[in-house]
Protein backbone atom coordinates (compact mmCIF):
# COMPACT_ATOMS: atom_id res chain seq x y z
CA UNK A 1 0.00 0.00 0.00
CA UNK A 2 2.81 2.40 0.87
CA UNK A 3 4.57 1.72 -2.42
CA UNK A 4 1.34 2.23 -4.36
CA UNK A 5 0.66 5.50 -2.52
CA UNK A 6 4.20 6.77 -3.14
CA UNK A 7 3.94 5.95 -6.85
CA UNK A 8 0.58 7.68 -7.18
CA UNK A 9 1.82 10.74 -5.28
CA UNK A 10 4.87 11.00 -7.54
CA UNK A 11 2.70 10.74 -10.65
CA UNK A 12 0.29 13.33 -9.28
CA UNK A 13 3.14 15.73 -8.54
CA UNK A 14 4.42 15.46 -12.11
CA UNK A 15 0.94 16.16 -13.45
CA UNK A 16 0.53 19.21 -11.19
CA UNK A 17 3.88 20.59 -12.34
CA UNK A 18 2.83 20.10 -15.95
CA UNK A 19 -0.47 21.87 -15.31
CA UNK A 20 1.29 24.80 -13.66
CA UNK A 21 3.66 25.17 -16.64
CA UNK A 22 0.87 25.10 -19.22
CA UNK A 23 -1.38 27.48 -17.30
CA UNK A 24 1.46 29.89 -16.57
CA UNK A 25 2.55 30.01 -20.22
CA UNK A 26 -1.01 30.47 -21.48
CA UNK A 27 -1.83 33.30 -19.09
CA UNK A 28 1.58 34.85 -19.68
CA UNK A 29 0.83 34.93 -23.40
CA UNK A 30 -2.67 36.28 -22.79
CA UNK A 31 -1.54 39.04 -20.47
CA UNK A 32 0.77 40.57 -23.09
CA UNK A 33 1.98 43.68 -21.27
CA UNK A 34 0.96 43.30 -17.61
CA UNK A 35 2.07 46.80 -16.77
CA UNK A 36 -0.27 48.32 -19.33
CA UNK A 37 -3.13 46.13 -18.09
CA UNK A 38 -2.57 47.14 -14.46
CA UNK A 39 -1.78 50.84 -14.91
CA UNK A 40 -4.33 51.44 -17.65
CA UNK A 41 -4.13 52.82 -21.18
CA UNK A 42 -3.39 56.36 -20.02
CA UNK A 43 -0.13 55.37 -18.29
CA UNK A 44 3.09 56.58 -19.91
CA UNK A 45 5.47 54.08 -21.54
CA UNK A 46 8.08 54.94 -18.92
CA UNK A 47 5.67 54.12 -16.07
CA UNK A 48 4.71 50.83 -17.73
CA UNK A 49 8.37 49.87 -18.22
CA UNK A 50 9.18 50.77 -14.63
CA UNK A 51 6.28 48.66 -13.32
CA UNK A 52 7.24 45.67 -15.49
CA UNK A 53 10.84 45.91 -14.30
CA UNK A 54 9.85 46.23 -10.64
CA UNK A 55 7.56 43.20 -10.81
CA UNK A 56 9.97 41.16 -12.95
CA UNK A 57 7.73 40.97 -16.03
CA UNK A 58 10.62 41.98 -18.28
CA UNK A 59 12.61 38.88 -17.33
CA UNK A 60 12.66 35.70 -19.45
CA UNK A 61 9.56 33.53 -19.13
CA UNK A 62 11.54 30.66 -17.63
CA UNK A 63 12.89 32.91 -14.89
CA UNK A 64 9.41 34.24 -14.21
CA UNK A 65 8.04 30.71 -13.91
CA UNK A 66 10.79 29.60 -11.54
CA UNK A 67 10.13 32.68 -9.42
CA UNK A 68 6.42 31.83 -9.44
CA UNK A 69 7.08 28.23 -8.34
CA UNK A 70 9.36 29.48 -5.58
CA UNK A 71 6.52 31.65 -4.35
CA UNK A 72 4.11 28.70 -4.47
CA UNK A 73 6.45 26.61 -2.35
CA UNK A 74 6.46 29.42 0.20
CA UNK A 75 2.67 29.69 0.08
CA UNK A 76 2.63 32.86 -2.02
CA UNK A 77 0.03 32.75 -4.81
CA UNK A 78 0.85 36.25 -6.01
CA UNK A 79 -0.88 39.58 -5.63
CA UNK A 80 -3.98 40.98 -7.26
CA UNK A 81 -2.91 44.34 -8.67
CA UNK A 82 -6.50 45.27 -9.47
CA UNK A 83 -7.67 44.77 -5.88
CA UNK A 84 -4.29 45.42 -4.23
CA UNK A 85 -4.65 42.26 -2.14
CA UNK A 86 -2.85 38.95 -1.80
CA UNK A 87 -4.40 36.27 -3.98
CA UNK A 88 -4.17 33.77 -1.16
CA UNK A 89 -6.28 36.04 1.05
CA UNK A 90 -8.86 36.51 -1.71
CA UNK A 91 -9.17 32.78 -2.24
CA UNK A 92 -9.36 32.09 1.50
CA UNK A 93 -12.16 34.63 1.91
CA UNK A 94 -14.29 32.92 -0.75
CA UNK A 95 -13.21 29.26 -0.61
CA UNK A 96 -15.40 28.32 2.36
CA UNK A 97 -18.64 29.39 0.70
CA UNK A 98 -17.78 27.65 -2.58
CA UNK A 99 -16.74 24.50 -0.73
CA UNK A 100 -20.02 24.38 1.18
CA UNK A 101 -22.00 24.90 -2.03
CA UNK A 102 -20.09 22.14 -3.83
CA UNK A 103 -20.27 19.75 -0.88
CA UNK A 104 -24.00 20.23 -0.44
CA UNK A 105 -24.60 19.68 -4.16
CA UNK A 106 -22.38 16.58 -4.18
CA UNK A 107 -24.07 15.01 -1.14
CA UNK A 108 -27.50 15.74 -2.59
CA UNK A 109 -26.52 14.24 -5.94
CA UNK A 110 -25.25 11.06 -4.28
CA UNK A 111 -28.26 10.77 -1.98
CA UNK A 112 -30.58 10.89 -4.99
CA UNK A 113 -28.51 9.13 -7.66
CA UNK A 114 -27.39 6.00 -5.78
CA UNK A 115 -30.87 4.71 -4.82
CA UNK A 116 -32.21 5.93 -8.15
CA UNK A 117 -29.62 3.95 -10.12
CA UNK A 118 -30.24 0.80 -8.08
CA UNK A 119 -34.01 1.22 -8.49
CA UNK A 120 -33.57 1.46 -12.27
CA UNK A 121 -31.32 -1.60 -12.39
CA UNK A 122 -33.84 -3.71 -10.50
CA UNK A 123 -36.58 -2.56 -12.90
CA UNK A 124 -34.62 -2.72 -16.12
CA UNK A 125 -36.55 -1.99 -19.33
CA UNK A 126 -39.76 -1.23 -17.45
CA UNK A 127 -41.68 2.00 -17.96
CA UNK A 128 -40.28 3.56 -14.78
CA UNK A 129 -36.73 2.79 -15.92
CA UNK A 130 -37.37 4.31 -19.34
CA UNK A 131 -38.97 7.43 -17.84
CA UNK A 132 -36.11 8.01 -15.41
CA UNK A 133 -33.56 7.38 -18.17
CA UNK A 134 -35.23 10.00 -20.38
CA UNK A 135 -35.30 12.49 -17.50
CA UNK A 136 -31.65 11.95 -16.61
CA UNK A 137 -30.57 12.32 -20.23
CA UNK A 138 -32.44 15.62 -20.43
CA UNK A 139 -30.71 16.85 -17.27
CA UNK A 140 -27.31 15.71 -18.54
CA UNK A 141 -27.79 17.41 -21.91
CA UNK A 142 -29.01 20.72 -20.46
CA UNK A 143 -26.34 23.39 -19.78
CA UNK A 144 -26.21 24.52 -16.19
CA UNK A 145 -26.92 28.15 -17.04
CA UNK A 146 -30.09 27.00 -18.82
CA UNK A 147 -31.19 24.94 -15.81
CA UNK A 148 -30.47 27.91 -13.55
CA UNK A 149 -32.51 30.31 -15.69
CA UNK A 150 -35.42 27.85 -15.91
CA UNK A 151 -35.32 27.30 -12.15
CA UNK A 152 -35.38 31.05 -11.52
CA UNK A 153 -38.25 31.54 -13.97
CA UNK A 154 -40.37 28.78 -12.42
CA UNK A 155 -39.67 29.02 -8.71
CA UNK A 156 -38.82 32.71 -8.35
CA UNK A 157 -40.75 34.55 -11.05
CA UNK A 158 -43.83 32.41 -11.64
CA UNK A 159 -44.42 30.65 -8.32
CA UNK A 160 -42.51 33.18 -6.17
CA UNK A 161 -41.48 30.42 -3.77
CA UNK A 162 -37.73 30.99 -3.64
CA UNK A 163 -35.48 34.04 -4.07
CA UNK A 164 -33.75 34.44 -7.44
CA UNK A 165 -30.52 35.57 -5.79
CA UNK A 166 -28.41 33.43 -3.50
CA UNK A 167 -27.66 34.57 0.02
CA UNK A 168 -25.14 37.40 0.21
CA UNK A 169 -23.91 36.36 3.63
CA UNK A 170 -20.14 36.14 3.98
CA UNK A 171 -20.40 33.19 6.35
CA UNK A 172 -19.07 29.86 5.10
CA UNK A 173 -22.06 28.18 6.78
CA UNK A 174 -24.61 30.21 4.84
CA UNK A 175 -26.31 26.97 3.75
CA UNK A 176 -27.41 26.45 7.37
CA UNK A 177 -28.10 30.10 8.23
CA UNK A 178 -30.07 30.93 5.07
CA UNK A 179 -31.11 27.61 3.47
CA UNK A 180 -34.08 29.05 1.57
CA UNK A 181 -31.87 31.37 -0.47
CA UNK A 182 -29.39 28.55 -1.18
CA UNK A 183 -31.90 25.95 -2.31
CA UNK A 184 -32.00 26.90 -6.01
CA UNK A 185 -28.19 27.12 -6.43
CA UNK A 186 -27.70 23.74 -4.74
CA UNK A 187 -30.44 22.02 -6.73
CA UNK A 188 -29.17 23.44 -10.02
CA UNK A 189 -25.56 22.48 -9.32
CA UNK A 190 -26.60 18.99 -8.24
CA UNK A 191 -28.91 18.33 -11.19
CA UNK A 192 -26.30 17.40 -13.79
CA UNK A 193 -24.38 15.23 -11.33
CA UNK A 194 -27.56 13.37 -10.39
CA UNK A 195 -27.95 12.44 -14.05
CA UNK A 196 -24.34 11.27 -14.41
CA UNK A 197 -24.17 9.39 -11.10
CA UNK A 198 -27.51 7.65 -11.65
CA UNK A 199 -26.43 6.35 -15.06
CA UNK A 200 -23.16 4.99 -13.68
CA UNK A 201 -24.90 3.47 -10.67
CA UNK A 202 -27.50 1.80 -12.90
CA UNK A 203 -24.85 0.27 -15.16
CA UNK A 204 -22.75 -0.96 -12.23
CA UNK A 205 -25.81 -2.39 -10.46
CA UNK A 206 -26.91 -4.20 -13.61
CA UNK A 207 -23.47 -5.77 -13.88
CA UNK A 208 -23.57 -6.93 -10.26
CA UNK A 209 -27.09 -8.31 -10.52
CA UNK A 210 -25.81 -10.80 -13.08
CA UNK A 211 -23.04 -12.08 -10.83
CA UNK A 212 -23.13 -15.55 -9.28
CA UNK A 213 -23.07 -14.35 -5.66
CA UNK A 214 -26.38 -12.51 -6.18
CA UNK A 215 -27.93 -15.63 -7.71
CA UNK A 216 -26.66 -17.78 -4.83
CA UNK A 217 -28.05 -15.35 -2.25
CA UNK A 218 -31.44 -15.42 -3.92
CA UNK A 219 -31.34 -19.23 -4.13
CA UNK A 220 -30.72 -19.34 -0.38
CA UNK A 221 -33.86 -17.32 0.20
CA UNK A 222 -32.14 -14.07 1.25
CA UNK A 223 -34.57 -11.16 1.05
CA UNK A 224 -34.16 -8.61 -1.74
CA UNK A 225 -33.73 -5.81 0.78
CA UNK A 226 -30.81 -7.59 2.43
CA UNK A 227 -29.25 -8.42 -0.94
CA UNK A 228 -29.40 -4.77 -1.93
CA UNK A 229 -28.15 -3.48 1.41
CA UNK A 230 -25.42 -6.04 2.13
CA UNK A 231 -24.17 -6.97 -1.34
CA UNK A 232 -25.40 -4.89 -4.25
CA UNK A 233 -24.98 -1.42 -2.77
CA UNK A 234 -21.33 -1.79 -1.79
CA UNK A 235 -20.09 -3.61 -4.89
CA UNK A 236 -22.00 -1.49 -7.39
CA UNK A 237 -20.80 1.75 -5.79
CA UNK A 238 -17.10 1.13 -6.48
CA UNK A 239 -17.09 2.73 -9.96
CA UNK A 240 -19.00 5.66 -8.51
CA UNK A 241 -16.23 6.37 -6.00
CA UNK A 242 -13.78 7.09 -8.81
CA UNK A 243 -16.39 9.17 -10.62
CA UNK A 244 -16.97 11.28 -7.51
CA UNK A 245 -13.24 12.03 -7.34
CA UNK A 246 -13.24 13.16 -10.96
CA UNK A 247 -16.39 15.24 -10.33
CA UNK A 248 -14.71 17.48 -7.75
CA UNK A 249 -13.13 19.81 -10.35
CA UNK A 250 -16.35 19.63 -12.38
CA UNK A 251 -18.18 21.05 -9.37
CA UNK A 252 -15.58 23.82 -9.19
CA UNK A 253 -16.23 24.61 -12.85
CA UNK A 254 -19.97 24.43 -12.24
CA UNK A 255 -19.58 27.00 -9.51
CA UNK A 256 -18.49 29.48 -12.18
CA UNK A 257 -21.90 29.31 -13.80
CA UNK A 258 -24.06 28.89 -10.71
CA UNK A 259 -22.34 31.58 -8.66
CA UNK A 260 -22.49 33.97 -11.58
CA UNK A 261 -26.19 33.40 -12.32
CA UNK A 262 -27.27 33.49 -8.67
CA UNK A 263 -24.74 36.20 -7.71
CA UNK A 264 -23.26 34.02 -4.97
CA UNK A 265 -20.03 35.44 -3.48
CA UNK A 266 -17.64 32.52 -3.89
CA UNK A 267 -14.62 31.45 -5.89
CA UNK A 268 -16.61 31.12 -9.10
CA UNK A 269 -17.90 34.69 -8.95
CA UNK A 270 -14.41 35.86 -8.01
CA UNK A 271 -13.05 34.17 -11.15
CA UNK A 272 -15.72 35.74 -13.38
CA UNK A 273 -15.05 39.20 -11.97
CA UNK A 274 -11.28 38.69 -12.27
CA UNK A 275 -11.70 37.66 -15.89
CA UNK A 276 -13.65 40.84 -16.61
CA UNK A 277 -10.96 43.05 -15.09
CA UNK A 278 -8.07 40.95 -16.48
CA UNK A 279 -6.73 40.12 -13.03
CA UNK A 280 -4.30 37.43 -14.20
CA UNK A 281 -2.75 36.44 -10.84
CA UNK A 282 -6.22 35.48 -9.57
CA UNK A 283 -7.04 33.62 -12.80
CA UNK A 284 -3.77 31.72 -12.61
CA UNK A 285 -4.32 30.73 -8.97
CA UNK A 286 -7.89 29.60 -9.58
CA UNK A 287 -6.96 27.54 -12.64
CA UNK A 288 -4.06 25.96 -10.79
CA UNK A 289 -6.37 25.04 -7.91
CA UNK A 290 -8.72 23.41 -10.40
CA UNK A 291 -5.84 21.32 -11.76
CA UNK A 292 -4.70 20.32 -8.28
CA UNK A 293 -8.24 19.33 -7.34
CA UNK A 294 -8.50 17.21 -10.48
CA UNK A 295 -5.34 15.32 -9.59
CA UNK A 296 -6.26 15.10 -5.91
CA UNK A 297 -9.77 13.88 -6.71
CA UNK A 298 -8.42 11.11 -8.93
CA UNK A 299 -5.85 10.14 -6.31
CA UNK A 300 -8.39 9.98 -3.49
CA UNK A 301 -10.82 8.05 -5.68
CA UNK A 302 -8.19 5.46 -6.60
CA UNK A 303 -7.11 5.05 -3.00
CA UNK A 304 -10.67 4.64 -1.75
CA UNK A 305 -11.40 2.01 -4.37
CA UNK A 306 -8.19 0.19 -3.45
CA UNK A 307 -9.16 0.24 0.23
CA UNK A 308 -12.77 -0.80 -0.30
CA UNK A 309 -12.05 -3.52 -2.87
CA UNK A 310 -9.25 -5.88 -1.70
CA UNK A 311 -9.18 -7.54 -5.12
CA UNK A 312 -7.37 -4.54 -6.60
CA UNK A 313 -3.65 -5.09 -6.93
CA UNK A 314 -1.70 -2.36 -5.20
CA UNK A 315 1.83 -3.46 -5.98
Amino acid sequence: MARYLARRLATSLVVVIGISIVVFLLLNAMSGAPGRSVLGPSASPEAVDAFNHKEGFDRPVVVQYLSYVQGLVQGDLGRSYKLNQDVGELLAQNAGRSAMLSLAALLLALAVAVPLGIYQARRRNRRSDSAITAATFMLYASPQFFLAVVAIEIFSVQLQLLPAQASQSRSAFVIFTDPRAMLLPILTLAAANIAIFARYQRSAALDQLGQDYIKVARAKGVSERKIVRSHLLRNSSLPLITLVGVSVPALLAGNLVIESVFNYPGLGLLFINSLAREDYPVLLAYTLIGGVLTVLGNLIGDLLVAIVDPRIELS
